[in-house]
């Protein structure tokens, strides 16, 4: 399994994401490579899942059921809530 985290210019934001990622699957003992990008260099065979904000999910060009969009960047509750939803319907 593989997951990308995606802002808009895939610096911090998108980093910052990657890193809270790696603690909510560590949380939920779930395995998974994480990377992170910029939301032009993504395409839909690079990852299993894209992690976005809400602000850019919608301008993203990859299939809907691929996308977790997020509200707010800096909310590991809400993170783990949506990561632990989709792998549950995996």
């Amino acid at each position: 399994m593989k997951i990308m985290a995606v802002c808009g210019a895939g610096l911090g934001s998108s980093f910052m994401m990657e890193m809270n990622i790696k603690k909510v699957l560590k949380k939920l003992d779930i395995t998974a490579e994480v990377e992170h990008s910029d939301l032009g260099s993504v395409t839909p065979e690079l990852a299993n899942v894209f992690v976005m904000g809400k602000d850019i999910a919608f301008s993203a060009n990859l299939p809907e059921e691929k996308i977790i969009v997020i509200n707010s960047l800096i909310d590991i509750k809400e993170l783990e809530e949506k990561i632990k939803a989709f792998f549950d319907k995996q």
